[in-house]
């Protein structure tokens, strides 16, 4: 994994207690937190609306969005032009988000993951490099 990325997390009420734990387990990551921060019913799109627009701006690395079942998330920053949020719930599922389909969002369904689970997948998103190649050429038809 890089060392001095800037990722940046959001959640809603069924996420935040992952984010806090993720937002405790890495060191060598620098977080945007763009809430919420309680366990109070929150909109998800308020949330990942701001994750998007800080990775297509250049401003993190990465979004990391947390929800329930992570759908609604996903949705919502795939509206974005330049976003490719995937949703990962196990390794195996991850490894291609970023290989193959170049993602720039995981996100992670928060009522079905472990924290260890979800530790595991984040190691892996980071880690995985885009292969490019034939993969680019699909990546590329992607945007509307």
């Amino acid at each position: 994994m890089k060392k001095g990325l800037k990722i940046a997390i959001g959640a809603d009420h069924a996420g935040f207690d992952l984010k806090q734990a993720i937002l405790g387990m890495f060191d060598d990551i620098t977080f945007k937190d763009f809430g919420t921060y309680s366990t109070d019913s929150a909109d998800y799109p308020d949330f990942a609306h701001l994750v998007a627009n800080a990775v297509e701006a250049g401003e993190a690395d990465f979004g990391f969005l947390l929800c329930g079942s992570a759908n609604g998330v996903a949705m919502t920053a795939n509206k974005h032009q330049g976003i490719r949020a995937a949703l990962c719930w196990k390794a195996d599922v991850t490894i291609p988000a970023r290989t193959h389909n170049d993602a720039n969002v995981l996100c992670i369904p928060a009522r079905h993951v472990t924290t260890a689970e979800a530790k595991e997948i984040i190691e892996i998103f980071l880690t995985e490099e885009f292969e490019g190649g034939r993969h680019a050429t699909r990546v590329n038809k992607i945007g509307c």
